[in-house]
This record gives structure tokens, sequence and C-alpha cells, in this order.
């Protein structure tokens, strides 16, 4: 089941975000990893900023984290992380669409480039990758992260929503996105 996350589950994110990174290790540049990957107070700073976090609980436990940020005029998908003994199950999946379902605004994710099977995920669920200028825009616009974070990133768009832009501006005939 899909529901907000609380102050009360803060232990239990923490716990989830910092055992998924571990999959970074080894494909991430190890400059840009550190133990934890997220430390409790940038967590709270990140609630603090305005992420939202929703979880997938089953029986009670928290299985899996996805945050959503309003910023300017766009919404980010932040922070998707599902506890190690469950990934590949659907909870990533399933908090997605959630997320995608709360927004009718552009819809944003950034990751790390060498993390291919999130890029893979983003793909399988509607997003596209954007070119490196775009990239390098959009996070410097949208996100507070180091250079050498943007350097080793990259950004998807979601892709599955026609903007009202591409909506107005679609030749006659031509079939519509899908809302």
């Amino acid at each position: 089941m899909i529901a907000p996350c609380t102050e009360a589950h803060i232990p239990a994110i923490f716990a989830i975000v910092n055992d998924a990174a571990r999959a970074y290790r080894g494909h991430v540049p190890e400059d840009c990893l550190h133990e934890p990957y997220m430390p409790e107070e940038e967590l709270r700073g990140e609630i603090a900023a305005g992420v939202r976090f929703f979880g997938w609980f089953e029986d009670g436990a928290l299985l899996g984290v996805m945050g959503i940020q309003d910023v300017q005029d766009v919404t980010l998908i932040r922070h998707a992380y599902v506890a190690t003994r469950t990934r590949r199950s659907g909870i990533g999946g399933k908090l997605l669409e959630h997320l995608l379902a709360l927004t009718d605004r552009p819809v944003l994710v950034g990751t790390w480039r060498a993390a291919t099977w999130a890029v893979d995920f983003y793909v399988r669920h509607g997003f596209r990758l954007v070119d490196e200028a775009e990239k390098t825009a959009l996070l410097r616009k949208y996100w507070s992260i180091s250079e050498r974070q943007n350097e080793t990133s990259v950004v998807l768009r979601y892709a599955l929503r026609a903007t009202q832009h591409e909506r107005q501006h679609q030749p006659p005939g031509f079939p519509p996105a899908r809302e």
C-alpha cells in the first residue's frame, strides 16, 4: 500500500536509502560517495526543502520510498529507493505511477549516469534522456548539487504526458499524446 511518509518514518527512510544506495559502489565515482550515502540531517534538510516522501508499506513495514518536489515550474522525482531484499518486485514502478498522478506539471528526474539500472527503470516508465547541454542547464536550474555531481549525472523527462505547449502545437490530424 502507498501512503505519505511522516516524521515517524524518517528512521526507516534513512535505512532504506542507505541500504539501497550500496548498489552505487563500483559504479558511481568514489569521490561522489560517502557513508552514510544520505545522512539523517541531509534527509531532514530535503524534507524541509519541500521533498514529500511516499512509501510502499507491507504488513506495517516500509519497503520503498520515493520523493516528489515542486520546484519553480516543474516537478522533480527525488530519492527513489527500494529495500535491497524487495528490489525488482514492482514497488518502484507503483510508487512512480502514484507520484506521476499527483502532478500535471512537467516531470524531471536526475540520477547518476553510471546507475544504468536506474536510467533503464525510468526509460521503461516513459522517461527520456535529455541531451548533455539541456541536462547541465536543468541541473543548475532545478537542483542544488555540486559541479562534480552535475558532470556525473543525467536528467530524464517524463515523455508520456503532453505538455500544454505540445498540445497547442501539434499538426492537424496528429495523434494526441497520452494524457
